[in-house]
């Protein structure tokens, strides 16, 4: 999707400071989108914490060691 948009000059350039493999602005705000996105999921999982049942027998720890 093509998209016009003004960006912050100083930002930009405070990101390329932090993106040693990326050269471009497109690059640039694809990576910074995924990673927002991937940041979002994990949030959506932590919202999750102790909504989770699990059987009486479950055993993690013997899960482990099956290879």
């Amino acid at each position: 999707m093509r998209t016009n948009i003004v960006l912050d000059d100083e930002l930009i350039d405070e990101a390329f400071k932090f993106s040693q493999a990326i050269y471009t602005k497109k690059e640039l705000i694809e990576t910074a989108l995924k990673e927002y996105v991937n940041n979002r999921k994990r949030k959506n999982l932590k919202e999750l914490k102790g909504q989770i049942k699990f059987s009486d027998d479950y055993d993690y720890k013997k899960m482990r060691e099956i290879k």
